[in-house]
């Protein structure tokens, strides 16, 4: 992930994309936010780029309207989309708890496997309608998570990205864990998955400036879009807080002594319903305050690092 520095207000969503710049390094006068308006009308409009930074500093400073964000309203409802398609899923039910929800035409790629899925119809114990459920010979964890694994690697292209990392399937946040299933897959079952994500930010002359992410456009999700300096999601077996320091020295090499001091700051949460996948995301919020002249380097794959001051 590349990375850029930009006074704090003027952080777009995560779902614009980023300048491409080549492999070198670039300064550049540091712009003034003195046109909000403009500045929604760029981002919601899903291609945000330096130029356009460039340009929303040139505005009036009669037409400042700090409490115009209908950029990122729009954002947000775009993020949750989808929401008249729900009828079109039924719940996955485990041990009489519903923990997701499955597109009924994805069920029907899920009946060849009569010995790892159960499809119900009708009224019929504690639900009324269709659901589907796991076989009743799996009964532990480990179990399940086997059989639905050997499923979705059947399953082939019709799940992309898989990752090889688990998801817990929960009836919500910290109850028990009834089986892991592979991340990719989580959209296509409609559990709840959950996530971390940081703001990176350094204070200069009184001003504070975020670190903003790029992602690779090699990234099965959002390529080349912009992202938060430290985001990943939140595997079994390992809590938020751990979680981010591993995610922190990974994307942007922070020491552990510095990420320790990420400051928790609430959660949100989005339904974003598309084809056969329904997705039910939670990402745990943190701010960190990085020394000044620190700048972020990715631990993973090479990419170049951008610092725009």
């Amino acid at each position: 992930m590349a990375c850029y520095l930009f006074p704090a207000a003027i952080v777009a969503p995560r779902s614009s994309p980023l300048p491409r710049f080549a492999h070198h390094r670039i300064r550049a006068q540091k712009p003034s936010i003195s046109n909000p308006k403009r500045l929604s009308s760029v981002v919601s409009s899903g291609r945000f780029g330096w130029d356009d930074v460039l340009r929303v500093g040139e505005g009036n400073q009669e037409d400042d309207d700090p409490s115009d964000l209908r950029g990122y309203f729009e954002k947000v409802r775009a993020c949750n989309r989808g929401s008249e398609k729900q009828s079109e899923f039924v719940p996955f039910v485990v041990e009489d708890q519903i923990v997701g929800y499955i597109h009924r035409g994805f069920i029907e790629h899920l009946r060849k496997f009569q010995d790892v899925f159960t499809i119900v119809s009708g009224n019929n114990g504690c639900y009324i309608g269709d659901r589907v459920t796991l076989h009743s010979s799996l009964k532990k964890p480990e179990d399940k998570t086997r059989a639905v694994g050997d499923a979705i690697t059947c399953l082939g292209k019709l799940i992309p990205g898989i990752r090889n990392e688990l998801y817990p399937v929960t009836s919500s946040f910290g109850m028990p864990v009834f089986f892991s299933l592979e991340r990719a897959a989580a959209p296509y079952f409609g559990i709840k998955a959950y996530g971390v994500h940081m703001n990176g930010y350094v204070e200069r002359d009184g001003q504070q400036f975020l670190w903003i992410g790029k992602r690779s456009d090699m990234k099965p999700t959002f390529p080349g879009m912009l992202d938060h300096l430290v985001a990943g999601g939140l595997p079994h077996g390992i809590t938020c807080k751990e979680n981010l320091m591993k995610e922190c020295e990974e994307e942007a090499g922070i020491p552990r002594s510095i990420s320790n001091n990420a400051i928790s700051v609430g959660a949100i949460s989005y339904v974003d319903i598309d084809e056969y996948k329904y997705k039910r995301d939670v990402l745990f919020c943190y701010d960190l305050k990085l020394p000044a002249g620190f700048v972020p380097k990715n631990e993973g794959t090479f990419l170049p690092m951008i610092m725009v001051i």
